[in-house]
């Protein structure tokens, strides 16, 4: 076989490359010489990942609802990708800004679109029963959707309606105290913390203020801002600000609700959600009011926040 000169200049850096490492290039290449040929089911450990499903009972719908829960989690690891790419930029663009945004945008996408695998996509009576034992876990759990909300605002924005003017200007630690998931997975009956939500506090509470406190000035709107002051063009990004917002804050909870309506609603008394959360005011976007970029709408669309969404769904769930 001829060695071409594409071949040599190759060789030629890469014996640079490990010279400067005080490395030989011909290790490497006996390396590259008996290793075998990659695999794709060795490269995406695929045999390790179809073993992660673990049904709690024997019924057959419970395995769906572990795997979209995991396809979730995964989509939610691709946005927080992002997320980091935007926060650590040494030198922030609306172009990059935009372009990472949109990615995030279309991982949203994908899981709204693919949320009625969870609405018609089990059994309703293997659910209400394969449920119940898996408390007090639930989806409320999910730290890394907490993580994307953080990344995405200030967290004055996500403090509780009822609490966001008075703690508007107070430190980060404060807001925290009175975040809004906190007011979701509340006992119906006493309005204490259930222990889902006190399992959330110990195990993630501490990453995520420390994530928020460490965000303060490299959130999704603290960057706006930034850059808007510097007079550059945000009109792009604006549009995928304003996308988010709706994925994250009406979208994303509706599909929620939509299931919850689905399994859970019932004449005269609705079930508790897994864990106890409650979900009737928990996840309907027009209570909780969870707004991330208020400056990007009009006062009559932030009174009118997802109420046509929940209607619709409503009209077309009790049908």
């Amino acid at each position: 076989m001829e060695i071409t000169p594409e071949i040599k200049d190759r060789l030629s850096r890469l014996q640079e490359k490990y010279a400067a490492m005080g490395q030989e290039i011909t290790a490497y290449l006996d390396g590259l010489l008996y290793a075998d040929y990659l695999t794709y089911w060795d490269y995406i450990h695929l045999d390790t990942l179809l073993s992660l499903q673990h049904p709690k009972t024997s019924y057959p719908d419970e395995e769906i609802f572990i795997m979209y829960h995991q396809i979730t989690e995964l989509y939610f690891k691709l946005a927080l990708h992002e997320c980091k790419q935007i926060s650590i930029h040494k030198s922030l663009t609306p172009d990059f800004f935009a372009a990472r945004l949109k990615r995030i945008n279309a991982y949203f996408t994908a899981l709204v679109s693919s949320f009625d695998i969870m609405v018609d996509g089990m059994d309703k009576e293997q659910f209400l029963k394969f449920r119940m034992s898996l408390l007090p876990a639930s989806g409320f759990q999910s730290a890394q959707y907490r993580m994307i909300e953080i990344h995405s605002t200030d967290l004055a924005q996500l403090v509780h309606l009822d609490k966001r003017t008075e703690l508007k200007d107070a430190p980060v630690a404060a807001q925290f105290e009175f975040i809004y998931w906190k007011y979701g997975a509340s006992e119906l009956a006493t309005g204490k913390q259930t222990l889902t939500l006190q399992q959330f506090i110990i195990k993630y509470a501490g990453q995520l203020l420390h994530l928020a406190q460490h965000n303060i000035n490299s959130n999704f709107s603290a960057l706006y801002k930034m850059l808007r002051e510097r007079g550059e063009d945000m009109s792009a990004v604006e549009e995928e600000l304003r996308k988010l917002d709706l994925f994250v804050n009406v979208e994303w909870p509706l599909s929620h609700y939509k299931s919850a309506v689905r399994y859970l609603e019932r004449d005269p008394v609705d079930i508790a959600a897994t864990g106890g959360t409650n979900w009737q005011k928990y996840l309907p976007p027009r209570f909780q009011k969870r707004i991330f970029y208020p400056y990007l709408w009009t006062e009559e669309q932030m009174e009118q926040w997802g109420k046509s969404w929940v209607m619709n769904v409503l009209k077309a769930y009790r049908t």
